[in-house]
């Protein structure tokens, strides 16, 4: 019987050849233990070919959500600066007398807040990012708080600027002192990368997905920040210097690992036991999708952590092609960061490798 090293190290292959992305990074293995891990393939193919190593920084996408905005929300809540209950207007002035206005921060981190799932708020704000929080007022609720999740980035956005606004500086600079400085991070994960310093994954050329969901909404693509080395592939991150609540972050597969693992019990350095067990705590009982404060659950069907994991496991995807979860009950935690978007923007399924590689790599 093979062991479960060669097992993923043919699962990974196996997708790179059939193109699901150009190259992998996988890291698996307990919090403080052992850590084992598969590299694979290209970091790039264009303009010309560099392969992927351990090292490799990544464009993390949504995984931004879970690591930046709600450790500093649960940082926050530990200053006592905010609230769980805190509504968006009592800090973000300039909403004040509209629905958005009467949010609560719960609301944002569980995705239950009514939001849609995007918007391209350059276009809101006529490419103007100082023009962005009086702009967000007009965005309309399309359900009453609380009664579905609606998985939204706009949610996301306006809890970043939510820290931004009590911290007095960048999300960047907060979560580089608070977070990553701190847990010995600042080599493996950061916003604002430089190409020329970092291995980076390659980029996708144009934003041919984000282009299709500004015209599918009727409003003008020529708003669409530019892409380029060392931005991020989402648009309204690019739009914001590259540091937004929702998208932004870089980082290698060790950097995402360890930071994760600060959400395990007992294992972390930076958030106390109950502070973690708050963020994974369901919040969404009956409704769609398990989710806590910031990250997705196990529970919620049909997810990318596959029956291998309890309803208690927690986790996270990006649109790039990088995921993260994790086991409370084993401390197990399972890293599977890809390039799919490179060289151009795709949308193809990587969930069933995601369940695959828990399920073998899992520890029994």
């Amino acid at each position: 019987m093979r062991d479960r090293a060669s097992v993923i190290a043919d699962l990974l292959r196996r997708a790179v050849d059939a193109g699901v992305a150009p190259g992998a990074v996988a890291e698996w293995g307990r919090a403080g233990g052992s850590i084992e891990r598969h590299v694979i393939g290209s970091a790039s193919v264009i303009p010309e070919r560099v392969a992927m190593t351990e090292a490799t920084w990544f464009d993390l996408a949504s995984l931004t959500k879970p690591l930046v905005t709600t450790t500093l929300a649960l940082i926050a809540f530990r200053s006592k600066v905010l609230d769980p209950r805190t509504l968006v207007g009592t800090v973000l002035s300039e909403l004040r007398g509209t629905d958005v206005a009467q949010l609560d921060v719960d609301s944002l981190l569980t995705h239950t807040s009514g939001l849609p799932a995007w918007l391209p708020l350059y276009c809101l704000a006529e490419g103007r990012p100082r023009r962005l929080p009086a702009c967000l007022g007009a965005i309309k609720l399309e359900c009453r708080p609380g009664e579905q999740v609606v998985y939204s980035c706009v949610g996301f956005v306006i809890l970043g600027l939510m820290l931004e606004r009590l911290a007095g500086e960048r999300l960047d600079s907060l979560f580089q002192h608070e977070v990553s400085r701190p847990l010995g991070l600042e080599s493996e994960l950061k916003f604002d990368v430089e190409s020329d310093s970092q291995s980076l994954c390659g980029i996708a050329r144009e934003p041919r997905v984000e282009q299709r969901l500004v015209l599918d909404l009727g409003l003008e693509p020529g708003w669409i920040p530019p892409t380029g080395d060392g931005r991020p592939d989402d648009g309204n991150a690019r739009f914001l210097g590259g540091v937004a609540g929702n998208a932004g972050l870089f980082g290698t597969a060790r950097g995402v690992r360890e930071l994760a693992s600060e959400y395990l019990p007992g294992a972390g350095g930076l958030l106390s036991d109950e502070e973690s067990a708050h963020a994974r705590r369901l919040r969404t009982k009956g409704l769609e999708q398990g989710r806590g404060w910031g990250w997705q659950l196990a529970s919620t069907p049909g997810c990318s952590a596959g029956e291998s994991l309890s309803p208690g496991a927690f986790g996270h995807t990006g649109f790039t092609g990088v995921s993260v979860w994790a086991e409370p009950r084993t401390g197990e935690v399972w890293t599977l960061l890809t390039n799919r978007n490179h060289p151009a923007q795709r949308e193809n399924d990587l969930d069933p490798l995601r369940r695959r590689f828990h399920a073998v790599a899992s520890l029994g």
